[in-house]
């Protein structure tokens, strides 16, 4: 199953920019360059783990909320036009699955687990289609009329591409141990699979609300959809554990084969 990476991130931006020009077609150049960091959360949804059910491909529904981990962001955006902005940014995000966590029969009796950080560094486009609204407030102060300006919020969409690195890793012995090097789907070994990279590209598609002028916070939601079925370190091999133990050790075999035997 190709894997889907969620992110929620709460956004926090410092937006920096200089013009002259404050025509009403021009205003947006006052405000074009931005940089921006964040922190939220981060969920899996891949093979291992899932609701109490036969897991279903993309559905949201088979999500384990409690595995929800910690994400960070930091990056730059500029806006190319009054509707289009380009970022790049650089995300670390927290992954992780466990079929301990499901009762479902099969799932729960393979017994397999994974946790993985990620390192992202991604590129989007970025269409508004709701900008700073500018209107009048009127106030009275000492017995003199004032006014200053008001603003709306501002939203886009997004979409881009990614290069990530990962690093599956599973617990045995009190010890976190990486899976990629272990080979535990005989990745190397006669008649098993080639060692997968542990970089991979991703897709991605999100939405990010802000309001203010200098400063501002915004909440925006990420989907990644990666072309690797390995963050898990599952794939589709089941490789002869014997064999396996034989080549490369005992941990090996026993997180490629972590069963219950239920």
């Amino acid at each position: 199953m190709t894997k889907i990476i969620v992110i929620f991130l709460l956004i926090s931006v410092i937006r920096v920019g200089f013009s002259q020009n404050n025509t009403t077609n021009t205003k947006w150049k006052k405000q074009r360059k931005e940089i921006f960091f964040g922190f939220g959360v981060s969920n899996f949804l891949g093979d291992l783990g899932g609701l109490n059910k036969i897991g279903t491909d993309y559905s949201y529904a088979d999500l384990e909320y409690t595995l929800t981990r910690p994400s960070a962001t930091i990056g730059y955006r500029y806006r190319l036009s009054r509707n289009f902005g380009w970022r790049t940014d650089f995300n670390y995000m927290q992954v992780s699955g466990s079929d301990a966590l499901t009762t479902d029969k099969y799932r729960h009796n393979r017994n397999l687990s994974f946790k993985s950080n990620i390192f992202e560094l991604s590129t989007n486009l970025e269409y508004a289609f709701i900008f700073d609204k500018e209107g009048h407030k009127y106030g009275i102060k000492k017995t003199m009329m004032r006014r200053h300006k008001t603003r709306n919020s501002y939203v886009y969409f997004s979409v881009g591409v990614g290069v990530f690195w990962f690093n599956p890793k599973a617990l045995y012995g009190g010890t976190w141990h990486e899976l990629q090097k272990l080979g535990t789907e005989g990745q190397g070994l006669p008649n098993g699979a080639k060692k997968y990279s542990r970089i991979s590209i991703s897709m991605a598609i999100g939405v990010r609300f802000i309001v203010g002028k200098k400063m501002t916070i915004g909440l925006e939601y990420n989907f990644r959809k990666t072309f690797t079925d390995y963050i898990d370190d599952v794939s589709t091999t089941y490789y002869d554990n014997n064999l396996l133990k034989q080549s490369n050790g005992v941990v090996a075999a026993a997180l490629a084969n972590p069963s219950l035997n239920e």
